[in-house]
Formats: C-alpha cells, structure tokens, sequence
C-alpha cells in the first residue's frame, strides 16, 4: 500500500510539473515575442514604410512606362520607353496618344486626364480634382492648383510632382515629364528601329518579307537575340555562366572530398590524431560561409565566375567530406569481410566492398549540393561579377529596370525548376536504373 501511494504521488507531482510547464510556455514565448518587436524596432519600420514606393515597385514588375519629356531650355521632346535612349522613337513617329501642334504638346493618359505642354510652361488636367497650372516666374515655380493640396501632390520651389493612377507627372526648372503606364514588357521581342515590331505573329510568319536581306524567321531570331533592350543573347550566356559555375564547383568539391572523406570514417582510418585532422578541417572549411570565402576569393584572384566556382568548391569540399565519411561510417561491414576473405588488397576491397554501398547515397547527396549551388550561384556571381546574379544586380541598382528584375528573377526560378527535373531524372537513371 506504501509503495502504491508514493508512486501516486509521484505521477501527480509530474502531472503537476507538466501543467505548471503548459502554462508557462505561452507566456515566455509572449515575452520573447514582446522583446523581439522592441528589439528590432518594429514600430519604427512600420512608420518608415513607404507604401507608394511599394506600389510603384510593383506596377514596375509587370508594366512599363514611356517617358514623354520636354527640355524647357530647348524646347526638344523626345519620347522613350523607360526612358531610355535604346528604346527612344524615332525622329518623326510617336504613340498614338501623343500629338503635337507646333510649340503645343498634348498627352492623353486616358480617362479624362490630359496633360499639355506649352511655351507658358504645363498643365494636367485632373478629373474629380481639377487642373494643376505651372509656369516658371522668377528662376522658381509658380503653382495653381485647388487648394488644399492632396497628398499626390507635392510641391516646392523648384520641382512640383504629381501622381495619380493614370500616370506620373514631374516638372522642374530643367525638364517637364509625363510617365505613362502599360501593361507588359514593351519591345521584349524587337525594338523600335527592327522591322519587324509592331506586326502580328500571322504577318511575320507567312506574310511578305520585310527585310529583302534575310528570311523572316532569320530576321526575328536575330534581332529577337540581339535585342538592345533586353539583351537575350547576354541573359541566355549568363546563365549558362551560372550553371557552370554551380556544376564546377559541385563537382571538384565532390571529387576531392571522396578520397578525403575515407581519411576521415573511423572505420576506415585506424589513427585518431588523422581522423581527428580531418574533421577539424572540415569543420573550418564548413565554418566559414560560402560568401565568406567568395569575398576573400574575389580580393585574391579578383572577380570573375572561375572565382565563385573556386569559392563553392572550397565550401562544398568541407561539407561533401562530413558527408562522406558519416556515409562510410554506416556501411555493412559483412560485404567488406566478404572481399577481405578472397585476398583482396585495401584498395579493392575499398573499390569493390565499399564505393557500391555508398555510390546511391554519395550521387544523391552530390546532385542535392548541385541544385542548391545553382541558387547560390546568382548570390555569389552577384559579388564576383558573373552569371544572372551580375544582371539582376545591375538590374536593381538603377532603381528604374524592375521589369528587368522581373525578368531575371523569372528565368532564375525557371532554372532552379529545371536543375531540379533534371536532377530527379538522373537520381532515377543512376540509383533506381529506371
């Protein structure tokens, strides 16, 4: 009876415990919750949001904008797609919703909102609003507008901004500008200046030629890979540099690892001091982050894609020798008996008893690394300047291409995707022989 009762109690004093645990847990949680929102100052990232600028980011992702812009010292107007000169009309042509009548500019944005340009300066007309009139008066601007002024407005001596959801409108001392959007990637196919922009799928596959010089499928491919804007020619040779890249750096990572990983398997290196010595090394190698060794890699060798398949090699060599020798370690020792017993040397009983074993599991780890390398390989071609990385980087830093980022970013996910088919095909192919 004695011994019944105390291990009564002993069963209510841990149901106790674990009661005691259940309520205390949500509350060290909440109070780590409450420490990491000060900590990281969440209340002043949420008042340094700029919803607008987000907004605008990501109309960019999947429109473009033409840039109509006058000189006001000149006079010149020039119209552009992103604003840039490669993508600038041509003398003579311009999209429809602009017209010009001598010195008077006229822009139609569509729903009511028209902007005008003038040699008294501009105005934009706003529905529901009203219209914005500027006119340079004394080295400054003047500004009539119904009052008070929106938050879409802004307004100083020097530059008057206004942003609505049929465009964008800037007029300085300098330069008066409209943006309008459209949806899509405008001369993704072919630029202003190629013959064939502008017709149909039916006209250019089984029309007249447009270029008396080649055939049209000719033409297309070759202003379609020379394209200026896009530069396809160049996205498809980066990542191609990516890939290699990856595939280079998995695999002499793989190579080198292998030997070294038996020096590190207790149960196939007798001395600990070298077992000990190797696992050390592996762990320094791992330790330091690829991007670690890709920024020293870079200062040493200077940049370049060879510098980030050298920089995974020396990452994946310490990872792929942990690896390794953890596999050889949980071998079956009876097949390595088995070849022992007919005479055979270490080595082949190392070639014949062990690398069948291990080989299913060393190529499933190896096409693993080469899949995720092929991601780090857009970071690590970002520092080193090579690959997709250096594009989308490029991309970013002119903070006006995000549709190039768009882009980029899409054909980065595609080649993951396709890394990945790829890699299950040969996992098939290689270990189940399917």
């Amino acid at each position: 009876m004695t011994m019944t009762a105390s291990l009564s109690q002993t069963v209510i004093r841990q149901m106790d415990r674990r009661k005691m645990l259940s309520f205390a847990l949500p509350g060290v949680i909440l109070i780590y919750l409450i420490y990491a929102a000060f900590s990281f100052d969440l209340a002043g990232l949420a008042a340094r949001a700029r919803m607008d600028n987000a907004a605008i980011l990501l109309g960019d992702f999947w429109s473009h904008k033409t840039h109509v812009t006058r000189d006001n010292r000149s006079g010149d107007l020039t119209i552009a797609i992103e604003g840039e000169s490669k993508g600038r009309y041509p003398t003579g042509t311009r999209p429809d919703w602009v017209t010009v009548d001598g010195a008077v500019t006229r822009i139609d944005l569509g729903n009511g909102h028209l902007v005008t340009y003038d040699d008294a300066g501009a105005r934009y007309v706003i529905p529901g609003y009203g219209t914005v009139d500027i006119r340079p008066e004394g080295g400054q601007l003047a500004l009539v507008a119904p009052q008070p002024l929106p938050d879409w407005i802004n307004a100083s001596e020097n530059k008057v901004s206004v942003t609505t959801d049929a465009g964008r409108f800037n007029y300085s001392r300098s330069k008066v500008e409209t943006f309008k959007y459209k949806p899509g990637w405008e001369l993704f196919f072919f630029t202003l200046d190629s013959p064939y922009y502008g017709h149909g799928p039916i006209a250019l596959l089984f029309g007249e030629r447009l270029d008396p010089e080649r055939s049209n499928i000719t033409g297309m491919a070759q202003d379609f890979w020379t394209n200026r804007m896009w530069r396809h020619g160049d996205v498809v040779w980066a990542l191609f540099e990516t890939v290699l890249m990856a595939f280079l750096g998995t695999m002499a990572g793989a190579m080198l690892a292998l030997p070294l990983g038996f020096m590190a398997a207790s149960n196939m290196m007798p001395f600990r001091a070298v077992r000990f010595a190797f696992r050390r090394l592996f762990d320094f190698i791992r330790g330091v982050d690829g991007l670690i060794w890709t920024i020293i890699l870079s200062r040493a060798f200077g940049p370049g894609p060879m510098t980030g398949a050298l920089a995974m090699f020396i990452t994946d060599t310490g990872t792929f020798g942990k690896l390794f020798s953890e596999a050889l370690e949980n071998i079956d020792d009876k097949q390595v008996e088995g070849i022992r017993s007919t005479g055979a040397s270490s080595l082949q009983r190392a070639r014949f008893g062990v690398i069948p074993q291990v080989t299913p599991v060393l190529l499933s780890q190896v096409l693993y690394m080469l899949e995720s390398n092929t991601r780090s390989a857009t970071v690590i071609g970002a520092i080193v300047g090579g690959g997709i990385g250096l594009l989308l980087t490029q991309a970013i830093q002119t903070q006006k291409d995000w549709e190039e980022v768009a882009y980029y970013i899409t054909l980065i996910v595609l080649m993951v995707m396709a890394m990945d088919s790829l890699s299950g095909w040969l996992r098939r192919k290689l270990i189940k022989g399917e």
